[in-house]
């Protein structure tokens, strides 16, 4: 009998989840973004978190090999990958002695790295400084020193993102509590 709720168990909360990602929630964790719960909002905001699905063959093969995402249900068969706009249409990208600069402010940590945690070469960045064009983003995790974002992959369309706003996260591992804004 034992083995029959644990098999119920497991159902219901295999519902659960797919529930609460039909509802619009998502849960980070991974260290590109805050842990935590996060929902759909709005239009992309600079600063905000975003959810994408890698859309290069290259780069989804690379993640894929090298662990970078998990399995999921973007094209490509991985999970989506969580970052912040740091640059919407119309921004100015630069480089200052390896740094990312948006509109002329450098963003800490977000020189692009040569080698990954286990030694590995990172591909060239197809990061380039100008203004982002029109229906593009630039998709940077300041939380993880070694995140796979757009100091190697480039600009994001934005019609791949998938705003999201956070409704629960921790700080960081030893979780400090925050609580985002719920209407």
């Amino acid at each position: 009998m034992e083995s029959k709720s644990i098999k119920v168990f497991f159902l219901a909360l295999a519902v659960l989840f797919v529930a609460f990602g039909v509802a619009g929630f998502r849960i980070n964790v991974t260290p590109s973004l805050p842990l935590g719960i996060y929902r759909l909002a709005g239009p992309p905001t600079v600063g905000g978190p975003a959810f994408f699905c890698l859309e290069s063959d290259e780069y989804i093969r690379l993640a894929e090999e090298r662990g970078y995402a998990g399995a999921g249900f973007c094209p490509g068969g991985l999970r989506p990958l969580g970052k912040e706009v740091y640059g919407l249409p119309g921004d100015r990208i630069g480089l200052d002695q390896g740094l990312i600069t948006v509109n002329g402010q450098a963003l800490p940590g977000s020189i692009a790295k040569d080698k990954d945690r286990q030694g590995r070469a990172m591909p060239a960045s197809l990061l380039r400084p100008g203004v982002i064009p029109q229906g593009k983003a630039l998709m940077l995790s300041l939380h993880h020193s070694g995140s796979f974002d757009s100091r190697y992959f480039g600009l994001v369309p934005l019609a791949a993102l998938r705003p999201m706003e956070s409704v629960i996260t921790w700080n960081n591992r030893r979780q400090n509590f925050t609580q985002g804004v719920i209407p």
